[in-house]
């Protein structure tokens, strides 16, 4: 039992279970899953969905903590790929057409692409501080997602684009296949290639990692297109859900959520060794954190401060130095053993 403890998942997973438990007790039916009309329902189901965004995002924050560096830019990412992709299509005769949104989505992808790719050159190659080169998008991106829809939410009616955000495949809902090809996917090329420990020699020193050969540059540059990338498609999941592109609010402060994630998750804000699994296991707990405000009936005016508690305990107990100050084993009070001096003289 002591070793299972000290695995990095123990705590993000019991953790997540004892909240998902709570919620049986103030909803009875809540882990119940319905199939209607080919579609599965239920409140589990309804956390992998409103928490696929969250999952891309933190999947590909954890790449760039990894290497020692942060990415604030995400949610103005968010909101300029769904902005983009909203306004193409809104701009098209026929929304239903399969070819256009293809080409909307192809777009939105491409321009989160040159995103990150600015982030990393930034970092990499000029040498700005992760947190001073990607704070610069996070308030430049905001105007530019403004400027594509001209200070408007853009409100589309297309099917074929609402299956991303909002749509099923094969019963279950789309975006939930597509984390987990995300996922499934980082995780053979993380674990599978040396690309997984590059990346941790990178955040570990990247210094000493260049002068053994390792293009450390190259790495972080790809980190930061990664991550770009993943928040590039929570965009597109985001806009689609809700059929609109909000240029202001979209993603907002959901860079926040995800770097909370990758914490909880067991990923050290350090850079070095990460976590996919902790990361998803994060996101999730983050997810049902807010499901479970939602159906206990917390007062809007306190949302935030209860969340902050919640998640303040959930970082206190996964610490390994605040459980060992806290349930600490006191030891014996019997009498001393003699000093050794003291024992000497005694012989």
């Amino acid at each position: 039992m002591k070793a299972l403890t000290k695995h990095r998942l123990f705590w993000p997973a019991a953790i997540l279970v004892v909240m998902l438990l709570a919620n049986v007790i103030v909803t009875p039916t809540f882990f119940r899953i319905e199939l209607k009309n080919g579609h599965l329902y239920g409140s589990l189901i309804d956390i992998m969905l409103y928490g696929a965004p969250l999952i891309l995002i933190a999947l590909g924050m954890t790449m760039v903590i990894a290497t020692g560096g942060i990415d604030l830019s995400v949610g103005a990412t968010v909101a300029i790929s769904g902005a983009l992709a909203c306004s193409i299509i809104a701009e098209q005769p026929d929304q239903e057409a399969v070819g256009g949104v293809l080409t909307a989505v192809a777009f939105a992808l491409g321009l989160s692409l040159v995103l990150g790719l600015w982030n990393g050159l930034l970092v990499a190659r000029i040498g700005i501080q992760p947190i001073v080169a990607t704070l610069i998008l996070m308030v430049a991106g905001r105007g530019v997602a403004q400027l594509i829809t001209d200070g408007q939410i853009i409100t589309i009616n297309s099917e074929p684009y609402e299956l991303i955000g909002g749509g099923y495949l094969f019963g279950f809902p789309f975006a939930v296949l597509v984390v987990a090809v995300v996922v499934a996917g980082t995780a053979v090329l993380i674990r599978r290639t040396a690309l997984g420990l590059l990346l941790e020699a990178v955040g570990g020193n990247a210094e000493a990692s260049r002068l053994v050969g390792i293009r450390a540059r190259r790495l972080l540059v790809l980190a930061y297109v990664f991550c770009a990338f993943c928040a590039g498609i929570a965009g597109l999941m985001i806009s689609s859900n809700i059929r609109a592109a909000d240029g202001n609010n979209a993603g907002l402060w959901i860079e926040l959520d995800a770097i909370l994630a990758v914490v909880i998750g067991g990923t050290s804000l350090m850079g070095g060794r990460f976590s996919l699994a902790g990361t998803v296991l994060g996101a999730l707990i983050i997810q049902t954190l807010s499901t479970t405000i939602y159906t206990t009936g917390v007062p809007p005016q306190v949302t935030l401060v209860f969340k902050a508690l919640v998640v303040t305990a959930v970082c206190l107990i996964q610490s390994p130095a605040f459980r060992a100050k806290v349930f600490r084993r006191r030891r014996p009070t019997g009498p001393a053993s003699p000093a050794p001096a003291e024992a000497e003289v005694a012989a």
